[in-house]
């Protein structure tokens, strides 16, 4: 996985590379997909979401840029894999699931595989962010969004870098935005496909 789909599609940050080598996928994927873990595409988790494909949790996390002091916020926990990589790069991670089952289960991935040691998992509205623990220096939005939502800039460190997906339910651009010295820019990192953000500042779904 690291070498075929990683290195050869861009990814080159050595620390993002060591910790998806390191840290077992298939350990966070419901056991009935497990064999399907390591595939280049999203691999469904239940509850109508899936775990993103290996290159595209790679790229996010490459475009934060992380060091390894850093305070990041996950929108969007899912099975736990992607809060697992931030929290082996960073200092403190919290990752908010609106789906009650999904975050318990994230939760019990995370102490199951011991990587929840410096991450927590809140079940709330993730499009409204964690106002209580802000300012993050990075954030990363695993759901699409029709536009970044407010609450996140907001929340978001001066300097500091967001990863999302923003455009139609169909198809989005995976935005960079950046915030630095109280101005506010953002770049496409690819194009890409998610499910998408519910809540006060995502979707309006029936």
């Amino acid at each position: 996985m690291v070498e075929q789909q990683l290195r050869r599609r861009g990814i080159s940050d050595e620390r993002v590379l060591e910790a998806m080598l390191r840290i077992a996928r298939e350990q966070f994927v419901p056991e009935a997909n497990r064999q399907w873990a390591y595939c280049d595409e999203p691999v469904s988790i239940g509850h109508g979401q899936t775990v993103s494909q290996p290159y595209i949790t790679a790229l996010m996390t490459q475009c934060l840029e992380l060091k390894g002091n850093e305070k990041v916020l996950e929108v969007g926990a899912g099975c736990g894999y992607h809060a697992a990589l931030l929290g082996s790069l960073a200092a403190e991670v919290i990752s908010l699931e609106i789906i009650p089952e999904l975050a318990e289960q994230a939760r019990v991935n995370l102490e199951a595989t011991g990587y929840g040691s410096n991450v927590r998992v809140l079940c709330r509205d993730g499009s409204l962010g964690c106002p209580e623990r802000m300012p993050f220096d990075a954030i990363s939005v695993a759901a699409a969004a029709p536009e970044a939502p407010p609450a996140l800039i907001e929340q978001l460190n001066d300097p500091g870098k967001m990863v999302i997906p923003v455009g139609s339910l169909a198809e989005q651009d995976l935005l960079v935005i950046t915030k630095s010295a109280g101005r506010i820019s953002s770049r496409v990192a690819a194009h890409c496909r998610f499910v998408p953000l519910r809540g006060g500042q995502g979707w309006e779904l029936a």
